[in-house]
Order: C-alpha cells, then sequence, then structure tokens
C-alpha cells in the first residue's frame, strides 16, 4: 500500500502542478506549451486519484486525490469548450453551392505516397489544402496532378512546401511572404468562381509550439494578412501545430473573423515505427489540423480520415451555401 500511495502522489502531484502551471499560457508564451498537453494531465489525475483511494488510508492519500481533482479539472475546463462544440455542432444539408475540402499534411517522410494519393482520388475533394509537400511527401501531388492540375503553392519554394490543389483553375492566386523565412510558417491563397459563388482558400502552416512566441508571432502575422480578405466567404484550412485548448489557438479563433468548423478532430499522431513500420501509434493524441470558414458557409459535415502514409490523419470538411 505504501508504494502505491507514494505513486499515486507522484502521479498525482506532477499532472495537478503541471496542470495549474498551464493555466498560466493566458500571459505566458512559455507556460502555453504546456496547455496542448491538458488530456495527459487528466489521465494522470485520474490514475492517481485510483491510486490514492486504492492505497487508503494510507498517510497523504488525501492530498493525492486533491491533486488529483486538480489535474482533472483544470484541463477539463479548458477543454471543455471544445469538446462541446463537437457534440453540439448543427450540420445541414448540401444548399445551392457545396465545396469538400481536405485539409492533409502528407509529410516529408510519407511511408505510403502512392496509397495516399488513391484515396485522396477516390474521396474527390474540390480542394486539398496540404502541407510538407516535399522529400516523400511531395510524390503526392505529382501523382494526382492529372485530376489537380491546378496548385498554388506558397513561396519560396523550395524550402516553403504548403499548396493548394484544385481541379478547376483558380481565377487569381498568390502566396502570402514569411517574415521570419521559418519553412513551417508558409501561406497561399487562390480565389474560386464568379459573382455569388465566389470564394477564396487559404492555406497555411504553422510552426510547432517551441521555442515559447514564434507561433504567436506566426498566428498574428497570418490575422494580419487575412485582415484586408472578404471573410463572409472565406475558407482557412492547415495544420496550425495547436489545439483547440492553447491560449493561442484561442486567441487567433477570436482575431479572424471566422468560424473554426473542426472540433476535437484529433489528427496527430498517426505515424508508423519499427521494423517495417508494423507498429502504429494506437490513438491520435492531439487536434492540430483545422477548417475555418466565415458567416456564409454552413457546415454540412467535418471528419477524420483514415491513417494513410503521414503521421497526420487527413480532415474531411464539407461547406454548403
Amino acid at each position: 500500500m505504501a508504494i502505491l500511495a507514494a505513486l499515486g502522489f507522484f502521479i498525482a502531484g506532477g499532472s495537478g502542478l503541471l496542470a495549474l502551471l498551464s493555466l498560466g499560457g493566458a500571459f505566458s508564451d512559455r507556460l502555453d506549451v504546456l496547455t496542448h498537453f491538458s488530456p495527459f494531465y487528466m489521465v494522470g489525475g485520474a490514475a492517481g486519484l485510483v491510486l490514492g483511494l486504492v492505497s487508503r488510508p494510507t498517510a497523504g492519500w488525501r492530498e493525492t486525490v486533491f491533486m488529483s481533482a486538480i489535474a482533472v479539472l483544470a484541463p477539463a475546463a479548458a477543454m471543455t469548450p471544445d469538446l462541446a462544440a463537437a457534440v453540439f455542432a448543427k450540420h445541414v444539408a448540401p444548399m445551392r453551392q457545396t465545396v469538400k475540402i481536405v485539409q492533409f499534411n502528407v509529410w516529408s517522410e510519407n511511408r505510403d505516397p502512392a496509397r495516399t494519393a488513391r484515396w485522396i482520388e477516390r474521396e474527390r475533394p474540390d480542394i486539398i489544402v496540404m502541407e510538407e509537400a516535399m522529400g516523400d511527401g511531395a510524390l503526392v501531388p505529382e501523382a494526382i496532378a492529372a485530376d489537380y492540375p491546378y496548385q498554388t503553392q506558397c513561396q519560396p519554394r523550395p524550402t516553403c512546401t504548403t499548396i493548394i490543389l484544385s481541379r478547376v483553375a483558380p481565377r487569381a492566386s498568390g502566396a502570402f511572404p514569411s517574415p521570419d523565412f521559418d519553412p513551417l510558417h508558409s501561406g497561399a491563397w487562390a480565389r474560386f468562381g464568379q459573382g455569388s459563388d465566389a470564394f477564396t482558400v487559404v492555406g497555411t502552416h504553422l510552426t510547432w509550439p517551441f521555442p515559447p512566441g514564434e507561433q504567436r508571432l506566426q498566428a498574428q502575422n497570418l490575422a494580419d494578412h487575412l485582415a484586408g480578405l472578404d471573410k463572409s466567404s472565406l475558407i482557412l484550412a492547415g495544420d496550425f501545430n495547436s489545439t483547440p485548448w492553447s491560449f493561442t489557438l484561442r486567441r487567433l479563433d477570436r482575431s479572424l473573423g471566422l468560424v473554426r468548423r473542426t472540433h476535437a478532430l484529433f489528427s496527430w499522431p498517426a505515424r508508423t515505427y519499427g521494423y517495417r513500420h508494423r507498429l502504429e501509434s494506437p490513438i491520435p493524441l492531439l487536434p492540430i489540423d483545422h477548417v475555418y470558414a466565415g458567416a456564409e458557409w454552413k457546415t454540412v459535415s467535418a471528419e477524420r480520415g483514415p491513417r494513410l502514409g503521414s503521421d497526420h490523419f487527413p480532415i474531411v470538411v464539407v461547406l454548403t451555401r
């Protein structure tokens, strides 16, 4: 019992402390890095709670239960809005104009580009926003070029690897310059349709949450780029490397003037490990791929695709207006 009590206190104490520190992400980029891992603190808190209850009345079991409660409740407060949005999301039937978007970081070390390409061709999306189209990942847009001949790339190439692919030619297209020349900080845009059917698609790829502060600055730069565009018909998709409960993404949600259509769609990791890549990541742990859209669009569906050759799962969103 003493060993269980000590283990429970260690797990609960560590999880509770990290959960409390993560709340400091509201004012500190360094602490906001901790916020992304909120699900892990909840698991640690639950494990600590079980061990604490099993080991009672050993000395310290009440403290273990208290820290377990903190480890569960603090992340739950941060995660609940996004989880509730997923549960109560309002989906509609397709209307006059419907667009199917695939958001997919195909990964520079893609294990099966051919299978990835076949899945995309079966899905037949109207628009694909693709990141890390480099290395083995570059084989994917090459394989589907016959069906998706129009490929708007960010700049400068080859370090910038975000692409918007479409079946029809965009009326206009371009790229957002990266002020820090970070290949993960990239953006491209393409405008489609005429008159009331016109809309703009933006693809982006933000850097990781660390080093602290860089992601927040890139998110603000993205919001600045979008400020001059018509938000009502805009569609934004990308690998944001940021969870919905992080303070960075919550600030971005408020500043974009768009509605995020992806909620609790856990998309990373999806990679395989070991000899001949037979060992898979059991479940995706973090939702970091997102799709936003302006007020004119209604959501028909938002789903996670299958495990393919990437370290990300694809995201499939159907919008209508």
